[in-house]
Parts: C-alpha cells; sequence; structure tokens
C-alpha cells in the first residue's frame, strides 16, 4: 500500500467507500438491509459507498453493523504507560505542586506585642 498520507482526502474516502461495500457484499448483504440495520437512510449508504462521506456517526453505524468497529480501537483506547513513564509523571507533578516555607516562624514575645 501506498503512504497514506501522500493521498488525497477524496481518495481516502472512496477507498474506504469501495472497502465497505466489499465487505458489504461479501457478507451478503443488501443496501437495503445494511441501511435499516444501521439506522441510517439508503441515500446516505449509498453515498457512503461512493466516497462520499459527510457525517462520522453514519460512518460508525455502519462500520457497528458490520462488525468493523474495531478498525478504530487506536483511536479510543487509552494509552498504557510504562512503569518508568509513570514514574516520572507522577514526579514531575510533586515536584511542581510542591511549596516550601520561606523560613522558620519568629517566636513573638509579650514585649514585641502592641497588647
Amino acid at each position: 500500500m501506498e503512504n497514506i498520507y501522500m493521498l488525497a482526502d477524496i481518495s481516502i474516502f472512496e477507498r474506504i467507500g469501495k472497502h465497505l461495500q466489499q465487505i458489504r457484499l461479501k457478507q451478503n448483504i443488501t443496501q437495503q438491509s445494511l441501511a435499516e440495520a444501521a439506522g441510517v437512510s439508503l441515500s446516505t449508504l449509498k453515498k457512503i459507498e461512493k466516497g462520499e462521506i459527510r457525517t462520522f456517526d453514519s460512518l460508525i453505524r455502519i462500520l457497528r453493523t458490520l462488525g468493523l468497529l474495531d478498525v478504530l480501537l487506536p483511536l479510543v483506547e487509552e494509552t498504557q504507560l510504562s512503569p518508568n513513564e509513570y514514574y516520572g509523571l507522577v514526579k514531575s507533578a510533586g515536584a511542581k505542586s510542591r511549596k516550601r516555607a520561606a523560613g522558620k516562624l519568629k517566636k513573638v514575645t509579650m514585649e514585641d506585642s502592641q497588647w
């Protein structure tokens, strides 16, 4: 596969649409039944399969219905910190919030008091 960063957005949309159509056909699902199951209009599904992806929620609904929602996993997973990264994060957060006193308390005697 060529570098995805070199592709125009429209080209990426077209490839996604074509791929979704191929998966739908392999699963022997009609456009009408997929649209109904995904809760999108038939015209929306036809547009997506042509590469005219306008709304992300429609795309997610179709991915979920086709069993492809896991392709979005890298976008929704929380990244796990290594123990060293976690220690560094905690150490840097603690260092920034720690305040030190300016000096020792001065004892006030009766003679110093104005009362």
